[in-house]
């Protein structure tokens, strides 16, 4: 069992790493979420757009310092990173909403986008992490290989 964590030890920490970012930019991005939706009445695709652009800024700088450990970042870095969000979040809560809205047909509209918000945000986070590791940040550590 030691030998199996000593070889994963780096993908775990960045798992665990990864997950305390993540915790705490859900509660930052469904505070906002929430506030924007159910307080300011701005619709489904606004409240949760604003929202992950924020956490975004936030989870980018955590991240990179702190889960995946870039030093020498390029030019390229930020661009990767918002292309990841972006293709994560369309994905994430495009397919959330439809599927919510089949599943809760007969609930009023509030009640089906927050449910669909919350499901967003758990296909968004599970996507976001690999897309970080495999397209964003993995790059990075590549080039720096090279140097």
């Amino acid at each position: 069992m030691r030998e199996l964590y000593e070889h994963h030890k780096k993908f775990i920490m960045e798992v665990i790493h990864f997950g305390i970012v993540g915790v705490m930019n859900t509660m930052l991005g469904w505070i906002i979420m929430a506030l924007l939706y159910n307080l300011i009445h701005l619709n489904y695709w606004l409240s949760s757009g604003i929202s992950y652009i924020i956490g975004s800024i936030f989870s980018y700088h955590a991240n990179s310092k702190v889960t995946f450990k870039v030093e020498n970042k390029d030019k390229w870095l930020p661009w990767r990173f918002a292309i990841n969000i972006l293709v994560c979040y369309l994905t994430a809560f495009g397919a959330a909403q439809p599927f919510v809205e089949y599943v809760l047909s007969s609930q009023p509209p509030v009640i089906v986008d927050n449910v669909a918000m919350i499901l967003g945000m758990g296909i968004f986070i599970f996507l976001n992490f690999f897309g970080q590791k495999l397209f964003v940040f993995q790059t990075q550590k590549k080039q720096d290989k090279k140097e």
